[in-house]
């Protein structure tokens, strides 16, 4: 049987790579995104306007095409991500 990834995960993952150094400084393109998340174009847009809209994004416009950054938010909630999931791991539970 297939294991298929939590809406939460996802989300993490996406902070995780809109946190990471990226080349040009000015944050993750939509494109980056769905290679490095392995998301579907229509998954993504649903999921980083409600990222965005709860502040754990920040979305800016650069050359036409939107780039989104991790926010101090976005930063505060990875960090308690990865506190609970190491905190259900324990547990043997998975997120």
């Amino acid at each position: 049987m297939a294991v298929y990834r939590t809406h939460m995960k996802i989300i993490g993952e996406i902070l995780e790579t809109t946190q990471a150094d990226l080349q040009d400084g000015n944050g993750a393109s939509v494109t980056y995104l769905i290679r490095k998340a392995n998301i579907s174009h229509s998954r993504i847009s649903g999921i980083l306007s409600t990222l965005v809209s709860q502040g754990l994004l920040e979305q800016t416009a650069t050359s036409g095409t939107n780039k989104y950054k991790i926010s101090q938010s976005g930063r505060e909630f990875l960090h308690a991500y990865y506190a609970f999931t190491k905190f259900a791991d324990s547990f043997g539970l998975s997120i």
